[in-house]
């Protein structure tokens, strides 16, 4: 096997009892590194050290993520225009703040004949935020409820 040392610095080509012994002495362990190698490599370290290392990188690495919600606004087909304008500017700060938006209008009643005034608003909210925003997802309709998704434009 191939062996590093403790510094970094190859060591050379030896036996496995030879690293072991190599690795006690210096008060260390020899890890198996690259197993899929010829010749395998082994590097002498402190493997719980080295453990720590690798867990503090994960950690690391998680906390750097940004994890994107999916936030509702839910309207009807009559909505008046005040209500619009405050369910429009929650949409605005959502999709500043990098979230997603899935805009649901749901139709109660007798409502649901009138298809088309739930797709008007569904277009006046998509042109309000054109400027900050796109459609994801076109507008679907799912039983007494038309949905569209907005994303954010990147940055």
């Amino acid at each position: 096997m191939r062996v590093i040392g403790d510094d970094g610095e190859q060591v050379g080509i030896m036996l496995t009892p030879d690293a072991l012994k190599m690795a006690m002495d210096a008060g260390l362990d020899l890890v198996e590194v690259s197993p899929n190698a010829r010749p395998p490599v082994c590097k002498i370290m402190d493997f719980g050290r080295f453990k720590y290392q690798q867990q503090k990188k994960a950690q690391e690495a998680r906390k750097k993520t940004t994890v994107v919600q999916i936030k509702e606004i839910k309207v009807r087909p009559k909505t008046d225009d005040h209500d619009f304008n405050t369910k429009l500017k929650h949409t605005r700060r959502f999709l500043e703040n990098g979230d997603r938006v899935k805009v649901t209008v749901f139709f109660r009643g007798r409502e649901i004949v009138h298809k088309d005034r739930g797709m008007m608003v569904l277009e006046r909210m998509v042109e309000a935020v054109k400027d900050i925003a796109k459609v994801d997802q076109l507008p679907r309709s799912e039983g007494r409820t038309m949905s569209l998704l907005l994303a954010p434009l990147p940055k």
